[in-house]
């Protein structure tokens, strides 16, 4: 059964933010991983812990186990502002989990797709 782990932000601690459609997104990717036999763990970043602790709970849960592969969602890479912390949450993940896939979405729905596809990538290299 591959492993992975999906990195986003939770979207109830965004202000301003109606967190009701990316938080259904994530829960049915959710489901879909199960279907598909993939084991998922979700590290969900707190807005508030940008700048302070959210860089190391992320070195701690990348160090907690291998993962086959690893998903950044779209809310790390597409928000305004939220580049450098793109290209830290990529680099980290390259540095702790050198082995993993890296996957990327355009919504919480379509994350097992990403993952699949990062998946055969891995495989055919």
């Amino acid at each position: 059964m591959p492993t992975i782990l999906a990195i986003g932000f939770d979207p109830h601690t965004i202000p301003g933010f109606d967190p009701a459609p990316v938080a259904a997104g994530i829960e049915q990717a959710s489901k879909l991983f199960v279907e598909l036999g993939i084991d998922e763990d979700l590290f969900l970043v707190d807005f508030a812990e940008l700048g302070g602790t959210a860089e190391a709970k992320l070195v701690q849960k990348l160090e907690s186990r291998q993962y086959d592969a690893v998903l950044v969602g779209g809310g790390i890479r597409k928000g305004p502002g939220l580049l450098e912390l793109f290209q830290t949450v990529v680099n980290l993940v390259h540095w702790h989990q050198p082995t993993a896939a890296i996957a990327f979405n355009d919504s919480p729905s379509d994350s097992p797709d990403w993952v699949l596809k990062a998946l055969e990538q891995q495989r055919k290299r």
